[in-house]
């Protein structure tokens, strides 16, 4: 019998991290967010620690999952980035926890800033798709409206285009961007 990948592993310790979790006002499964950000890594080239970061990135924020066990089992490196993607507060009022992770962003490591832009890029195409069916009813499954939510996907692009490790030229950002406007593009 074959042993099993670290990809597979990533696979079974995210599926079990957000078991009987579904996304927002949704009867989706969680999991399939991870799983998209793991996809748009693949998609675009990136190695095997960025894609297992990418299917774990919300795993400590949303069980009772610890970055030790993500290190003990995947290492620093993947830990690390994973924990660069996290809240650090969930309890902290929404401007607050979205200014902090902005600046936390604009610090980054490229690595962590990839598996992030990746993050983004899966939930405003998911937004976005939502938008198509419901319309601007999708702006009442957030916390704030869609004003904040516009302001706080502006930031995030300031914030992975910021130096030393800028994204600017790279498609996985560029493809960010242009979701970004699509989707708080004035409407006439």
């Amino acid at each position: 019998m074959s042993q099993k990948t670290r990809l597979d592993l990533a696979v079974e310790m995210a599926a079990a991290a957000h078991r009987n979790q579904m996304r927002k006002f949704t009867d989706i499964p969680y999991i399939t967010h991870p799983f998209g950000v793991a996809v748009l890594l693949l998609n675009y080239g990136y190695a095997e620690d960025l894609v297992i970061a990418g299917l774990l990135h919300d795993a400590v924020e949303d069980s009772s999952l610890a970055f030790d066990d993500i290190r003990r089992v995947f290492g620093s490196k993947v830990a690390g980035i994973v924990e660069g993607c996290s809240e650090p507060v969930k309890t902290d009022p929404w401007m607050v926890r979205k200014s902090l992770i902005i600046e936390v962003l604009r610090e980054a490591d490229m690595d962590t800033k990839i598996v992030a832009c990746a993050d983004k890029l899966h939930n405003v195409r998911s937004i976005t798709s939502d938008y198509e069916d419901i319309g601007s009813r999708i702006w009442q499954r957030f916390n704030e409206g869609q004003n904040s939510q516009e302001w706080y996907y502006r930031r995030i692009l300031e914030s992975f285009a910021s130096p030393p490790n800028s994204l600017e030229d790279i498609p996985l950002f560029l493809e960010l961007k242009k979701a970004v406007e699509e989707l708080f593009r004035p409407t006439a």
